[in-house]
């Protein structure tokens, strides 16, 4: 996780933990059908559930 500190703009919570989603999700490039993308990492906060970012583990995939 980040070092800087985030706050929830839902529930103003401040702990947060990160998951990933199993199986074929991945986030592919728009103009490459044939890469394999990238899984997707979410930082979700404990106290509300939401979803305070998204990011992707290879970056590299998308230059």
């Amino acid at each position: 996780m980040e070092n800087n500190k985030l706050i929830c703009k839902s529930c103003g919570g401040d702990s947060f933990g990160e998951g990933k989603l199993d199986g074929y999700a991945a986030l592919r490039p728009i103009d490459n059908f044939f890469s394999t993308g990238s899984p997707l990492i979410y930082t979700v906060c404990q106290n509300c559930g939401e979803v305070a970012s998204i990011k992707v583990t290879k970056p590299q995939k998308f230059k």
